[in-house]
């Protein structure tokens, strides 16, 4: 029992529920709508919703998210966001009675709501909710697995199929269940391989992250798998969120993760390591293999030993005009993504919440496009995505100053804000950081600064700050460091 007082005391600031459901804050950000007011024809119009952990799937036309809370919404275009369901109540249309229809998984995780669920349509043309409850201060869950014709609802449960936490009791893999090495059975995703396995990825903090093989027949896992294997994780390190994504150009399994507290103070920060096979092994850009990222033993959120692992695709950041003392804009703890390819629009997309400068825990959904860059590796374009696609860009619309934003590796509450760069029409690189840049292809691009060679694309994008469209790149470095760039005026 002295372990389970000592788990609930630390891993209380990761479950706190600053994550803020939209209910809970009053519906202050459902349906709210931002347009850039008095600027130019075009100009890109916006209606917010919150949807904590928001995992995709696209449907009749809509790409909906479904995450924590029983919440979920839906887009046509990926800017204009319809609120669906907010909360845990019965009424909520995914589940209308969900108290009764849950009723194993809330009285397994002493709890009343449920974390972030997954959505996904199988063989037989219906859709399977993969949803979780959790006790919060300690890995105590259940996940299950409910039904639906319609993927609004309702859904009819089918059962619980995994638990965690039943302390000093045998586990699903036939051992006594420790914290340490065993997963929290919490943030699953299911998804189709290449070869047309269903798969499960799920897990967070405790003993990491695992994955199990699912019957497409019943949407359960097969038999004799216990918690599955493991790809990354544990000794409570702040490792959680997910997500499988397989790229067809590449040949590759992306691993998605985020790491770090989840709250505005928590320094989550988006991740990504990749494998050949759906069970890994996952490797990061450096060849580090996600197997040993760890806390140490012994230890709570050992953030030390975590952080050179993965590529580091978003953290907190703020881009700023230089001289400017307004808000800017940026995103504070962006993370638990999930990502869907669009074959009609040949574009990739990046859907997660985040909390932003300034406003608290006040959480909303984002989407940018991402791009594949020349070493196989995903870099996120630095805008929420507002319709552009990749075009060629000449050398001498590169030229000029930029906003520059570094992410790092680090796990910290810290915002990175935005320095100076120039792109010279020499090819050098000069500001606050020196080193060359070149084209190395219609919009692909290579940076070398301070040594390191960072891989990328110029796409160019809609800047709130600015009010116009500029030219911006995303790339990143062998050491899996992903940097930025927002044009501030172009040389003519």
């Amino acid at each position: 029992m002295g372990k389970q007082r000592l788990f609930s005391s630390l891993l209380a600031f990761m479950f706190i529920l600053a994550i803020t459901t939209p209910a809970q804050a009053g519906d202050i950000q459902q349906n709210h709508v931002f347009h850039n007011q008095g600027l130019k024809s075009g100009a890109p119009t916006f209606t917010e919703a919150s949807v904590h952990d928001p995992s995709v799937i696209k449907a009749d036309g809509m790409y909906y998210v479904f995450g924590s809370h029983l919440a979920s919404a839906k887009t046509s275009d990926l800017l204009n966001w319809q609120q669906v369901s907010t909360h845990v109540h019965n009424g909520n249309p995914l589940i209308p009675n969900v108290y009764e229809e849950l009723a194993e998984a809330f009285e397994w995780a002493n709890s009343d709501t449920l974390w972030a669920a997954d959505v996904i349509q199988l063989e037989d043309g219906r859709y399977y909710m993969y949803y979780n409850a959790c006790q919060g201060d300690a890995p105590r869950s259940a996940l299950g697995v409910a039904v639906a014709d319609d993927i609004e609802g309702p859904y009819k449960n089918l059962g619980v199929f995994l638990k965690s936490g039943m302390w000093g009791e045998e586990s699903p893999d036939g051992t006594i269940y420790d914290a340490n090495v065993h997963p929290n059975a919490i943030d699953p995703h299911t998804f189709f391989d290449h070869e047309g396995k269903l798969w499960m990825v799920y897990g967070s903090y405790s003993g990491g992250i695992f994955i199990l093989e699912i019957d497409p027949n019943t949407g359960f896992p097969l038999p004799g798998q216990g918690y599955g294997t493991h790809l990354t994780g544990g000794n409570h390190s702040r490792i959680e969120a997910p997500y499988i994504h397989y790229d067809h150009t590449t040949g590759y399994y992306y691993l998605y993760l985020t790491f770090g507290g989840l709250d505005a103070t928590g320094g989550y920060n988006m991740r990504v390591a990749r494998a050949k096979q759906p069970t890994g092994p996952y490797v990061d850009a450096e060849g580090r293999f996600m197997s040993d990222a760890k806390g140490a033993p012994g230890t709570f959120f050992d953030d030390a030993s975590i952080e050179p692992f993965g590529v580091k695709q978003m953290g907190n950041f703020l881009f700023r005009e230089p001289g400017e003392t307004g808000s800017g804009t940026g995103y504070v703890s962006p993370g638990h993504n999930s990502v869907y390819y669009d074959e009609e629009k040949e574009k990739i997309f990046l859907f997660f919440h985040t909390r932003f400068p300034g406003r608290g825990e006040i959480h909303e959904i984002r989407v940018h496009q991402m791009v594949m860059n020349e070493k196989g590796w995903p870099v996120i374009a630095p805008y929420r995505y507002t319709g552009e696609s990749l075009a060629k860009v000449e050398d001498e619309d590169v030229v000029g100053d930029y906003k520059f934003i570094n992410h790092g590796k680090e796990i910290t509450a810290d915002i990175k804000e935005s320095t100076t760069i120039r792109l010279e029409t020499n090819k050098q690189l000069s500001g606050a950081v020196t080193g060359t840049w070149e084209k190395t292809g219609d919009y692909d691009v290579e940076l070398q600064i301070n040594g390191a060679t960072y891989n990328g694309v110029f796409i160019r994008q809609w800047d709130p700050v600015s009010n116009r469209e500029t030219l911006t790149f995303t790339a990143l470095s062998d050491e899996g460091i992903a940097i930025w760039g927002s044009q501030i005026e172009r040389d003519r």
